[in-house]
């Protein structure tokens, strides 16, 4: 036995189907499409959802709520307890980028209230909640807030 004996199983190898070779192919004068409608036409594909002309599901239900993902504001989080962690006693949008620890500035930085605050601090950022003001205070540290980024909004005509 050598590599010029070897053949494919039998069935695995098919003729390929030469379509649009008229009645000696053996698909005939429509090539296999039949003769009328749109699968029959060149360059047809189905649309996603189609459900041969009934009015498709995500038509049928209902709509509901509201989004506002095209002017939501995204802050980039950094909670209490992480500054306590860090080196430093004064942390600005610059220096927490630099270390890292704010890795894409969104719409600015927001300072949260989670985790325990042991020594004083200063923050500069563009917005705080109400339970990380508090802590940052109450251990003796002050806050700054920067103003955000004003997003441009399209008006309508």
């Amino acid at each position: 036995m050598n590599l010029s004996n070897l053949k494919p199983p039998k069935g695995q190898k098919h003729t390929k189907k030469r379509v649009g070779f008229g009645m000696g192919s053996g698909l005939g004068k429509f090539s296999g499409r039949g003769a009328k409608g749109a699968r029959s036409i060149s360059g047809y594909s189905i649309m996603r959802g189609f459900e041969g002309g009934q009015m498709p599901l995500h038509r049928r239900l209902p709509k509901r709520g509201f989004s506002n993902a095209d002017f939501k504001t995204e802050y980039a989080v950094i909670n209490v307890g992480k500054l306590d962690k860090l080196p430093g006693d004064t942390f600005t949008v610059e220096s927490l980028m630099a270390s890292g620890t704010v890795k894409k500035l969104e719409d600015g930085v927001k300072v949260l209230g989670t985790g325990e605050l042991t020594r004083a601090i200063k923050v500069t950022a563009h917005h705080f909640s109400e339970a990380a003001k508090q802590k940052i205070e109450a251990a003796g540290g002050t806050i700054e807030v920067i103003p955000a980024k004003v997003k441009f909004v399209r008006q309508k005509k």
